[in-house]
């Protein structure tokens, strides 16, 4: 047990880099939430307008042609 404790108290505590990981997780997935942000920002106005003529198309019927 005191062996134990020893090898705790002296451990080199500079070279533990586990939380590293986690931060560059937590670095690329709001890289990646940033670019899917701006996608939605950049071509919401031609989606939009997708979708408008869409419903025109539908509520004119069947008959006419888009």
């Amino acid at each position: 047990m005191l062996q134990f404790i020893r090898n705790l108290l002296n451990r080199d505590r500079s070279a533990d880099e586990t939380g590293a990981s986690a931060v560059e997780y937590g670095l690329l997935v709001a890289g990646i939430a940033a670019v899917i942000v701006a996608t939605v920002f950049a071509f919401s106005g031609t989606i939009s307008g997708l979708f408008t003529d869409t419903e025109n198309c539908i509520a004119q019927g069947a008959a006419s042609t888009c």
